[in-house]
């Protein structure tokens, strides 16, 4: 509830910075570097310039946006673990990393220091269930979900079985895609909201466990696509 997800090509960095000034204790930060930067020492530079914008002197978790093709992720292990040693980042991880991506990135040394890995995930686009979430799982790395409520333009928050469970409960159909998506305790849910209301109302699935039936009854309505 407390993690503000950005990167540095999202824009929002001055505008959090704003938000957090004399309260940065109370937020754990994440920002990302785009893969154009990675060479020279272009992740310093970026990482720079987003605490900047921020304003703030350490990011708690500072993650590759996407590989993009890039062959030399040792270079950005190096460059990640200096930046940790420095102070300017308490952790790393990487996005949008698949299987094969993340086995590159472990044969590297320090690699394996890899905090997360965040990905597309929600009930309706369950695919990482397949490789990732389970190698993911193997390696005790938890996966940070983006867009665990669709994302825009979806109708998973007017799905009916999301909405008679949560009647059930007395909660909201997000509340319940959230609890799905952090039944197995190794996913990290980062909801967008634009409201003090929906943010109350995401703050529910913390607290509320879904039965077997009606894990089943959300499994069923929304079944894992095949490969």
């Amino acid at each position: 509830m407390t993690l503000i997800d950005t990167a540095e090509i999202y824009g929002s960095e001055e505008f959090i910075g704003h938000v957090i000034a004399g309260q940065r204790n109370r937020v754990f930060l994440v920002s990302k570097v785009w893969p154009n930067h990675v060479t020279g020492n272009g992740i310093a530079r970026a990482c720079e310039a987003s605490l900047t914008r921020l304003g703030t002197d350490h990011l708690d978790l500072y993650l590759l946006h996407w590989r993009n093709g890039i062959t030399d992720l040792s270079g950005v292990v190096t460059t990640f673990e200096n930046l940790r040693s420095a102070g300017k980042i308490r952790a790393w991880g990487v996005s949008n990393f698949k299987v094969r991506d993340l086995e590159d990135l472990f044969h590297i040394p320090q690699g394996d220091r890899c905090a997360t890995n965040q990905v597309l995930y929600n009930i309706g686009d369950r695919s990482i269930e397949h490789d990732l979430l389970p190698w993911c799982e193997q390696h005790a790395m938890p996966v940070m979900a983006y867009s665990p409520l669709g994302g825009p333009g979806t109708n998973l928050l007017r799905d009916p079985t999301l909405a008679r469970i949560g009647a059930v409960h007395g909660c909201s159909a997000a509340a319940v895609a959230l609890a799905w998506t952090i039944r197995g305790g190794h996913v990290i849910a980062i909801p967008e909201s634009g409201s003090v209301v929906h943010v109350k109302e995401n703050a529910v699935a913390l607290t509320l466990t879904l039965t077997p039936q009606e894990l089943q009854t959300l499994d069923a309505a929304h079944p894992l696509p095949s490969r």
